[in-house]
């Protein structure tokens, strides 16, 4: 940041080994303002500058002393009275008197110089589309660039000064604090508990999660026990963690001796004798509540005393898991999102009678594995789950009111989310819809949408990426495409359903397309604020950003509700429930916040019961 730039305009650098280096105020939807637009082109070249500051990457010092950005690299303890004799040889000038900002030698040809930048604004369109601050970046890297070093801090001045105010820099800024603020949790990290060191986990379940999530323990050196109900099962889920592994060896992410390493920690099981001495068990088997209960019965008298009892469980409540044992102080909930080694958030759910040393604990080893971990209250669905239930929901209503499938995909990912409803249905698989759809309903039917779409496209054999065919084909090798052949599926629904007023379809603008599928997911993060379920409503920002992909520069579900404004969500709201049913009836904890003048986020409004 400011004290890289600060580096930069030195006539020399030297670091100590390891020192990381990065230019990311791109994150925060500013820009370098101290220079570093254009002193670091002016080091590194400006192929290698771009590729840092749009992609707001960190280098080693090793790696800046092989580009020259770096002229010594001693040991941390001589830091400064190398820096001292190099100030004083560059006075005397036995050393050269080199000014960054002047440099041109890195710069390449004006030829060449255009031709990445223009590679620079395609890469800004494909990973900011929505985003200011990549594309003017851009302009003053080029101002500096064509008209030199000192036009072109002038103009990242201006740049710097204009970005400031927008609704971009207050969105990003949010989520960086918000992401702070998570590691606060009353009564477990402000009363003096050091959390234990996890040394042996095991995993039961060797499906797709509990294999992501025995690879993201795997790669943080700890040792792991993963459990299955026979061989076929135990050495599928191996070589699926096996592949999680090599994966990474193939995007360059870690060497082979590495992933060799990480594997030689895990060790298959069909039994309980390995579960002697572990630290932790994450159940992750199927959302199944009675085969849970035997699992958490089981696992209490095996483990030992100390063992935390987690289940990853997405939607069931840990008191029914919990019911048949007689250690409810130690079980808690550990939902990760898939794929489990890649997503970095980890919702830790809270009970009543959660330890706050289990807490603590599972915080520490959510950190220890480049998690966030965020602490929640016990409810069905949790935080993220339970916030956007009405995400998919709403996208059915809107399909069986006439309007394409395809066209509300490609409006809420021009929104900014990464999927629309229709594509992460098929990515994710529709069984898993059919699987929690009654508990859904039964702890929410007052404002369920209720139609036959997945059902039928389930029966029509199209299961999403899962066989090839959902929404979309899916074919190895090339992107999804939409299948025109599945709107015979959609017809039947609509048929079934028969909601369009008068038999025709409806006409909405994108923009009432977007209220209509995220207003009712900001109805339902009003009443998990109103149940006390997280601490703070920033912590439910951070869970949408990190669970759903929300975006970033919107600042969370419920910032970007604050800036669209309560009572105009309350008045859309109230209406579309008059045309179309309670699925849209406001909260009254939205009401109340509208009426009253007040952002959904207000510190004064939290009921955290946790």
């Amino acid at each position: 940041g400011g004290g890289f730039e600060l580096a930069l305009a030195s006539h020399a650098r030297v670091a100590a080994p390891k020192a990381q280096l990065s230019l990311p105020e791109l994150t925060l939807g500013l820009i370098p303002g101290f220079g570093g637009t254009q002193r670091l082109p002016r080091l590194v070249g400006l192929a290698k500058a771009i590729d840092m500051i749009l992609l707001s990457k960190s280098i080693s010092s090793e790696e800046g002393h092989k580009l020259g950005l770096i002229d010594a690299l001693v040991p941390p303890g001589e830091l400064l009275s190398t820096s001292r004799k190099w100030a004083l040889d560059i006075a005397l000038g036995r050393k050269p008197f080199l000014r960054s900002l002047y440099r041109t030698d890195k710069i390449g040809s004006l030829s060449e110089a255009r031709a990445i930048l223009k590679n620079a604004r395609q890469l800004a369109k494909k990973i900011a589309p929505n985003m200011p601050q990549h594309h003017v970046c851009i302009d003053v890297i080029e101002e500096g660039i064509i008209h030199g070093g000192y036009s072109g801090i002038l103009k990242e001045g201006e740049v710097f000064k204009q970005l400031i105010p927008s609704d971009t820099v207050k969105a990003l800024v949010h989520v960086y604090f918000a992401q702070r603020a998570i590691s606060k949790v009353p009564n477990v990290t402000d009363v003096g508990l050091k959390p234990r060191h996890m040394k042996k986990v095991a995993v039961i379940g060797g499906g797709l999660m509990g294999s992501g999530i025995a690879t993201a323990l795997l790669l943080s050196n700890i040792r792991v026990v993963i459990k299955e109900i026979n061989s076929e099962y135990l050495l599928k889920g191996i070589k699926s963690i096996e592949a999680n592994l090599n994966s990474l060896v193939s995007r360059g992410k870690m060497t082979q001796d590495k992933a060799g390493e990480a594997f030689s920690l895990l060790k298959g099981v069909l039994d309980y004798t390995e579960f002697k001495d572990v630290d932790m068990v994450i159940e992750a088997v199927i959302e199944n509540i009675e085969l849970k209960q035997n699992i958490f019965k089981e696992i209490e008298e095996v483990c030992p005393p100390h063992c935390i009892l987690a289940s990853n469980t997405s939607t069931i409540d840990l008191n029914v898991i919990g019911e048949k044992t007689n250690s409810k102080d130690r079980i808690v909930g550990a939902h990760f999102f898939s794929p489990a080694h890649i997503m970095t958030l980890l919702e830790i759910v809270r009970t009543e009678n959660t330890s706050p040393r289990v807490i603590l604990d599972l915080m520490a080893l959510g950190k220890t594995i480049k998690k966030v971990p965020v602490v929640v209250g016990n409810c069905i669905g949790f935080t993220v789950n339970r916030t956007f239930f009405p995400y998919a929901q709403a996208a059915h209503m809107l399909v069986n009111l006439g309007v394409d499938l395809f066209r509300v995909d490609s409006v809420i990912t021009s929104f900014g989310l990464p999927l629309g409803p229709f594509m992460l249905g098929d990515l994710a698989g529709h069984g898993i819809a059919i699987a929690t759809k009654d508990i859904y309903d039964k702890a929410f039917g007052d404002r369920m949408f209720r139609s036959p779409l997945t059902e039928l496209l389930l029966k029509s054999g199209r299961n999403g990426k899962i066989n090839g065919r959902g929404y979309y084909i899916y074919q190895k090798g090339s992107k999804p495409k939409p299948d025109p052949s599945v709107l015979s599926v959609v017809e039947e629904s609509r048929r079934l359903t028969n909601i369009m007023p008068g038999g025709k379809p409806i006409t909405v603008t994108d923009k009432e397309i977007v209220e209509m599928i995220l207003f009712p997911v900001v109805n339902e993060a009003c009443r998990v604020l109103d149940e006390g379920v997280v601490i703070r409503a920033s912590d439910l920002d951070v869970a949408s950003v990190l669970g759903m992909s929300f975006p970033s520069y919107r600042g969370g579900v419920l910032f970007w509700a604050d800036t669209v404004g309560p009572k105009y969500i309350y008045e859309r709201l109230k209406r579309l429930s008059e045309t179309y049913g309670d699925f849209f009836k406001p909260s009254k904890y939205l009401e109340e916040m509208a009426m009253r003048g007040m952002l959904l986020s207000d510190p004064k409004s939290s009921r955290s019961r946790l």
